[in-house]
Parts: C-alpha cells; sequence; structure tokens
C-alpha cells in the first residue's frame, strides 16, 4: 500500500533538477530496443513536468543528452535527436496549454539542423509560459559550460552572479537560472554526471533505484516532501544550535 504523501501547497521558487537515468535498461530488461526505454522515458516526462505543475515548483531542469552521449552507438544516437525532435514538436504545444515556458540548454552546434529549428520553434512558442520554466539539456555538459563561462569573463573582476549570466549566456538560455534546491537522479546511480554543477553546490540529492520509464508521479511527490524535512543550513549551523 502506498503510504499518503502530503506536500505543501506550492513549491514556488523550487528548482528541481533530473537525471532521467534507467531508460535503455529499462528496455533491455523486458527484451526490447533501448530506444523503445527513450521512448517510454518521454512519457514519463510528461507525467512528471504535469505534476510538478499542479504542485507549483518554478524550475525543472532535465537532463535528456550529455555532451559524453555522442560516443553511444551511431544508430541510438540518431534515433534520439528523432525523438527530441518530435518530442518537441508535441510537448512545446502542451506546454502553451499549461502555461510552461520551455528552454533548451547545451551546445547546439553539432545538433542536427532540424532539431536546432525546433528548439527555437519551440522556445518562441512557449515564451510567455508562467507556471513553471522547463528547461531541457541537451548536447549539455557542465565542465563545458563552466570552461567557455570562464574564457568570456577574461580578466573581468567577477561575482557569482555575473558568472551566472556568463553561464547562462554560454548555455543558451535568456535569463539566470536559481541555484538547484533538489536534485533527482533514478536508475540506482549515485553521481551527478557533469550535470549542473555550479548550479547544485547546495542541491539536496534524491536517488532512486526505480528506472526512469518506471518513475511516478508518487515518486516525485515523495522526493518532495523527503526535500521538504531536510534542513538547508548552507554553510551556517542548525537553527536549534543558533538560538
Amino acid at each position: 500500500m502506498k503510504r499518503t504523501i502530503v506536500v505543501p501547497a506550492s513549491y514556488n521558487g523550487t528548482h528541481v533538477g533530473i537525471i532521467m537515468d534507467g531508460n535503455g535498461r529499462w528496455a533491455s530488461a523486458r527484451g526490447l530496443p533501448r530506444t523503445a526505454g527513450h521512448r517510454a522515458g518521454v512519457r514519463t516526462a510528461r507525467k512528471i513536468v504535469e505534476a510538478a505543475t499542479r504542485a507549483n515548483v518554478a524550475t525543472v531542469t532535465l537532463y535528456a543528452f550529455s555532451s559524453d552521449n555522442w560516443s553511444r552507438p551511431t544508430p541510438e544516437v540518431g534515433a534520439l535527436m528523432r525523438l527530441l525532435r518530435r518530442s518537441l514538436l508535441i510537448e512545446s504545444k502542451r506546454c502553451v496549454e499549461n502555461g510552461v515556458r520551455l528552454s533548451i540548454i547545451g551546445r547546439r552546434d553539432r545538433l542536427p539542423a532540424s532539431l536546432v529549428v525546433g528548439i527555437q520553434e519551440a522556445e518562441a512558442l512557449t515564451a510567455h509560459g508562467r507556471n513553471l520554466h522547463l528547461r531541457v539539456a541537451i548536447d549539455y555538459s557542465a565542465r563545458e559550460s563552466i570552461m567557455q563561462a570562464a574564457m568570456l569573463a577574461g580578466n573581468e573582476p567577477m561575482t557569482r552572479e555575473k558568472f551566472s549570466r556568463l553561464l547562462a549566456e554560454v548555455n543558451h538560455d535568456p535569463f539566470p537560472i536559481r541555484d538547484v534546491d533538489l536534485l533527482i537522479r533514478t536508475g540506482g546511480e549515485q553521481r551527478l554526471s557533469d550535470f549542473l554543477l555550479w548550479e547544485c553546490a547546495y542541491a539536496e540529492f534524491y536517488f532512486t533505484r526505480c528506472m526512469w520509464p518506471e518513475f511516478t508521479e508518487h515518486e516525485f511527490l515523495t522526493a518532495l516532501s523527503e526535500f521538504e524535512l531536510r534542513e538547508r543550513r548552507f554553510g551556517g549551523i542548525p537553527a536549534q544550535a543558533a538560538s
């Protein structure tokens, strides 16, 4: 029996990052091609974004394709690029209906031209969404982004806010994004895998062995509920000790 999850009425201001791991393993365990797992993963992403919108989460960043994923077999990479293009076409319309603004972060110079056009169209179509900011990382590497931002900074005096703006510029994000509050990773692994390293400096982590296609709204709300119970000190001391 599932326990009842009680979550606050609003997570306004909360930024949730999600490493959607386990699509291929989920498919292989069922005797299906890995591409079937990626298609199932898209359906899960849709459900979780809808759940985040209902919970009034401010920002969700999904790790869809890392820069290291180019090393995967060429047929799988090609299938992923086509799936991303189709998903943008379909999901951008859903985003408009639900007031979701969509941004794609990461490099674009190595993506197929048709996918780049799809990204530009989806971002323009959803630009006025105010209920949720959905960011999808494609051809993304946090280390590479930090390195590129540092090169742009040069010898200019820097603050964290200025550097965040440079990171946003490198990643094609129109606005500097707030730090990640909660980082969720499915699939059983417990590492960041070059995802939002700068933004996750004080993130709370939630790891689950559940493969991404099996990740449900209930488990998403469980992660939010556990996050709500964490005491975030940001280098300080517990509130009780300070009193």
